[in-house]
C-alpha cells in the first residue's frame, strides 16, 4: 500500500473520530470533521488506484 495512501486512510480515521466526538458533545462542527473525512476518504481511494495504474503499465511495459 503507498506511503500516501495511508496517511490519508489515517487522517479520515481520525476526522472520523473527531466527528463523532464533537456531535457527542453536541457540537455541530462535526459536519466538518465528515467533510474531511470524505476528501481524505476520496484521496486515498485515488493513491490506491494510481499506484495500482503504474503498477500494471510498468509490467505490461517490462512484458
Amino acid at each position: 500500500m503507498p506511503r500516501l495512501a495511508l496517511y490519508t486512510l489515517a487522517v479520515c480515521v481520525l476526522a472520523i473520530a473527531a466527528a463523532v466526538v464533537s456531535f457527542a458533545r453536541g457540537s455541530w462542527l462535526g459536519v466538518v470533521w465528515i467533510l474531511i473525512a470524505g476528501i481524505s476518504s476520496n484521496m486515498a481511494w485515488y493513491y490506491l488506484r494510481k499506484a495500482r495504474a503504474d503498477r500494471e503499465s510498468s509490467t505490461g511495459a517490462a512484458g
